[in-house]
């Protein structure tokens, strides 16, 4: 039977992360369209990974915390990284980029709950109940519902779509990933890693392919720093917390309620009214996101993956004799 602190969410600084989560992913959409007014796609990605690795430097040096101890735990926590920073990132700001409205990419992304939940129920990972299965489902149509308004499909290219199920895919595996090869590593030093890393990616196609377009303007920089401390440094930290301590379906589905998050603060700051059917449409993700999060647990699978606690003691445990 699941433990309490399998529950996603029960423990207070579950809900805690999980919302803080939630309204800086949800906001951080229209921060990005602010900044990409004035940036090109990779050059504006770039000004942020070096922010975020400066900004994480001095932290990094005064809190010391554990480094990556073989060559292998490196490698994995960089992966993780590029999955989740540069393509994910890269992707979804350059399919914008070749004209994809947003609403078109954020529908996209929107599977990702579904992905992973089709995955890990394909490798015996994790076992969602009916109910659970239909929170995925209301959850998608939700979004489909808030964003119905921007769906335009004269914006629809093969490059553009490709760039977004970049993104997608890439999104959908670091989440994976991170949770299965990186369970012990340190998110502090992972976070200034994989910070570098996403740096020394964007760096050489900001130059190589968009000739480093930047306009600087005070929207941009308000922008990029707010991006920078609340999503790229905190926000991704405490969504590889909740996956390390919540079913990995459960924690995905929290990104349903990321354009209803969207939704609201265009309305509070840009003066953007909802219609019927985008309201409709957030009360749907809410409704889905609670039955994912609430539905009773069904007992672990056969091969799931190993809680970090668990393969400490393992490893611990004195072998058996022969």
């Amino acid at each position: 039977m699941p433990t309490p602190a399998d529950r996603l969410p029960l423990a207070d600084p579950q809900r805690l992360l999980a919302a803080y989560f939630v309204l800086v992913w949800g906001s951080g959409y229209v921060a990005t369209r602010i900044a990409l007014q004035d940036a090109s796609p990779f050059s504006f990605l770039t000004i942020r990974f070096a922010l975020a690795t400066l900004v994480l430097i001095p932290v990094i040096l005064w809190l010391r915390p554990r480094w990556p101890a073989t060559r292998a735990e490196w490698l994995h926590v960089i992966v993780a990284g590029l999955l989740m920073h540069g393509f994910n990132l890269g992707g979804s700001h350059y399919a914008q980029f070749l004209g994809l409205s947003a609403s078109m990419s954020s529908l996209i992304l929107a599977f990702q709950p579904l992905v992973t939940a089709c995955w890990l129920t394909a490798r015996g990972l994790d076992r969602l109940t009916p109910l659970q299965w239909l929170g995925v489902a209301a959850g998608l149509i939700g979004v489909a519902g808030i964003v119905w308004r921007g769906l335009d499909l004269r914006t629809l290219s093969l490059a553009g779509l490709g760039c977004a199920l970049i993104a997608l895919v890439s999104i959908s595996t670091a989440t994976l990933y991170q949770r299965r090869f990186c369970p012990a590593a340190d998110l502090r030093s992972a976070a200034l890693i994989q910070t570098a890393a996403t740096l020394a990616l964007f760096a050489p196609l900001a130059v190589l392919v968009e000739g480093f377009e930047i306009r600087p303007s005070l929207r941009l920089l308000g922008a990029t720093l707010y991006l920078v401390v609340f999503a790229t440094l905190l926000a991704v930290s405490a969504l590889h917390w909740l996956m390390r301590r919540g079913q990995a379906t459960r924690v995905t589905s929290l990104l349903y309620l990321t354009p209803v998050v969207t939704l609201a603060v265009e309305w509070l700051f840009f003066d953007v009214w909802p219609d019927a059917i985008s309201l409709v449409g957030a009360g749907a993700a809410c409704l889905g996101v609670w039955l994912v999060t609430r539905s009773q647990l069904s007992a672990p699978a056969v091969g799931s993956a190993v809680r970090p606690d668990s393969r400490a003691a393992a490893e611990k445990r004195p072998p058996a004799p022969r």
